[in-house]
């Protein structure tokens, strides 16, 4: 019954077909409560009532907020037809019943599922389904001086390795650190580079069934190669500052950040020009520059991207059949649009249509981003280049979501142990062997 649904709901869209006296209002939760991304949603809402005849009430949610006002909304029997939501809602929203699974699957197929992120559908399955509509999202990057690796014969920073053998050639303080890597014990930022690391080398703190402790040997690589990038990292406490300015002072051949550096590399954002010349406005940085999404450690060669996915929930009070129109419609007809709501860091994890594989990652790639200034990536960033920034998605990972343990994995990464731990290894004052037995022993108490 579903699949019909969708299909006609398909055809609505595509026919823009319009008919007022069956007309219905849905309400649409976003946490992109911005007033410019509020209204280039309302603008969205507009476009679907024109074209279907039915309304979108577009509600702003704070973030922090979505998960206490979903659970009163379910328990009241309230829930808004669809949500925008983070990765951290999806499995426990699916088990819980805020999310109809069903009509999330079934908009999925309709939709076909070889055109979405294979690591964006992954981490939404739950009992053999796709609990939520994938939308958009984002993966940490290795960045890198693409033309000193070039000069120096380096191949891309793929593996520890690589970036190892990048460090033994490029790192020559003061003028030139090898890398800049996060040693501030309670910083987020700390927390999240160390995840991506331990992801690469398909080391987790979890498992399906609840803790499950480092193993020693592969752990051991981990804290090495952290050890190995801290080391050739500028002295004093290090976080996202400190990275973004090193590279952005042309001082640093390596660091890990997100895609939100994109437009401040290209100097289109006052707040953080690079300084790598006199002129605060150039792309000279940008085009010096490479990335990396995906990178392995010797025993995960395949290697992992931290990533941060967002999706659309169709819930469990919703009219279906309407929701599930607007979903598609801003998947579809619309996804151009929904991409451009803040293009910096919604990487279109749909990259196209069976007839035109690559028409969303191209329409995405021409969208401008920036603060002060606005010019497309396409004019920023060879193809090549853009293909490697959306590629992360393929292989988009976080601890505990594909195991069902996301609620233990983030109480671990809050605890700081990890990074507090990390921390005194790097700087000496323990031995491996000791690290990994410590983190086991404060990490098994986290319920």
């Amino acid at each position: 019954m579903k699949k019909f649904y969708l299909a006609a709901a398909s055809a609505v869209v595509t026919m823009m077909i319009a008919s007022v006296a069956n007309a219905d209002t849905i309400r649409f939760w976003t946490t992109e409560n911005q007033p410019e991304r509020l209204a280039k949603q309302e603008a969205m809402a507009a476009d679907f009532n024109k074209r279907t005849g039915h309304k979108v009430e577009v509600i702003p949610v704070e973030e922090k907020d979505l998960g206490t006002r979903a659970t009163a909304a379910f328990a009241a029997g309230d829930l808004p037809d669809v949500i925008y939501h983070t990765i951290q809602y999806v499995l426990p929203w699916a088990e819980a019943g805020i999310l109809d699974v069903e009509a999330n699957d079934d908009v999925v197929d309709a939709l076909q599922k070889n055109t979405f992120a294979p690591g964006a559908i992954a981490m939404a399955q739950f009992d053999g389904m796709t609990a939520a509509v994938p939308v958009d999202g984002w993966t940490q990057m290795v960045v890198y001086r693409k033309d000193l690796f070039d000069s120096a014969g380096l191949a891309a920073p793929t593996s520890y390795a690589a970036i190892e053998a990048a460090i033994n050639k490029l790192h020559n303080p003061p003028s030139m650190y090898g890398f800049v890597a996060p040693n501030k014990v309670d910083e987020n930022f700390m927390s999240q580079v160390l995840e991506h690391v331990f992801l690469a080398n398909g080391v987790s703190p979890v498992n399906s069934d609840g803790f499950s402790p480092f193993d020693v040997a592969s752990t051991t690589e981990v804290l090495d190669f952290y050890k190995k990038i801290s080391k050739a990292s500028p002295p004093g406490e290090l976080f996202w500052k400190q990275s973004r300015e090193m590279y952005f002072a042309g001082k640093a051949a390596m660091i890990i950040w997100s895609p939100f550096i994109l437009d401040e590399l290209a100097g289109l954002r006052d707040s953080a020009p690079p300084t790598i010349n006199d002129d605060p406005t150039s792309t000279e940085l940008a085009s010096k520059t490479g990335i990396v999404t995906t990178f392995g450690g010797p025993s995960n060669a395949s290697g992992a991207a931290w990533a941060d996915v967002r999706y659309f929930g169709i819930t469990s009070d919703a009219n279906t059949d309407v929701a599930a129109e607007f979903v598609t419609y801003s998947m579809k007809d619309g996804y151009t649009s929904t991409l451009s709501i803040a293009p910096e860091g919604k990487f279109p994890v749909r990259r196209g249509e069976p007839a035109d594989t690559a028409r969303y990652v191209k329409a995405w790639s021409k969208l401008p981003v920036g603060v002060d200034r606005k010019a497309p990536l396409s004019e920023l960033y060879a193809p090549a280049m853009i293909n490697r920034i959306v590629g992360g998605l393929e292989t988009a990972d976080r601890w505990g979501v594909k195991e069902g343990q996301l609620s233990l994995a983030s109480k671990i990464i809050n605890s700081q142990a990890i990074n507090r731990i990390v921390r005194q290894y790097i700087d000496d004052e323990i031995s491996s062997s000791d690290a990994v037995a410590k983190m086991n022993a404060e990490l098994a108490s986290i319920e």
